[in-house]
């Protein structure tokens, strides 16, 4: 799967390295409070699982899930929610809304106007992949984060 990379962005210890570094932010900011984390399926699973696993504050975790590439190189801003907020219970609202923070791996170019608590790392405008990241629900499970190679981009869904 290395194969299908231009390059890699970030080794698993950059990744490790930055995440022990915003897992030492969230305590100081969030002291004496207790946290839920809403992750967002899929792409966020590796990252919210490890981050977590550094935080040593009371939490609680519940999962959205959303889908807005389709199998495409490019958001559709179609977005389908895996679970709605009519789904969710009084309670997983107001925890939600409680203490709200955002912290996100990577932040590119276009997403740049949505303001991140944390952020991991900022990247160029590039498709990328590993760590949580797809393409067509595959490459999640690459320890690091790479960019996938522009031919593969182009190649018909399967």
């Amino acid at each position: 799967m290395r194969g299908d990379l231009e390059k890699v962005l970030f080794d698993e210890q950059a990744i490790h390295r930055r995440l022990d570094d915003m897992a030492a932010q969230i305590p100081n900011d969030y002291r004496d409070r207790e946290l839920t984390v809403i992750a967002v399926l899929h792409g966020s699973l590796m990252f919210v699982a490890d981050l977590l696993g550094r935080i040593p504050l009371p939490l609680k975790l519940d999962c959205l899930s959303v889908a807005s590439y389709h199998g495409k190189a490019q958001s559709s801003g179609d977005v389908v929610f895996g679970r709605s907020p009519s789904q969710m219970s009084a309670t997983e609202i107001f925890w939600s809304w409680m203490i709200f923070w955002t912290a996100v791996l990577r932040l590119q170019p276009l997403t740049r106007e949505v303001a991140a608590d944390y952020v991991g790392f900022e990247i160029e405008d590039e498709f990328v992949v590993g760590y949580g990241l797809d393409f067509r629900e595959h490459y999640r499970n690459l320890p690091y984060i790479g960019v996938l190679r522009r031919e593969l981009l182009e190649q018909p869904g399967k």
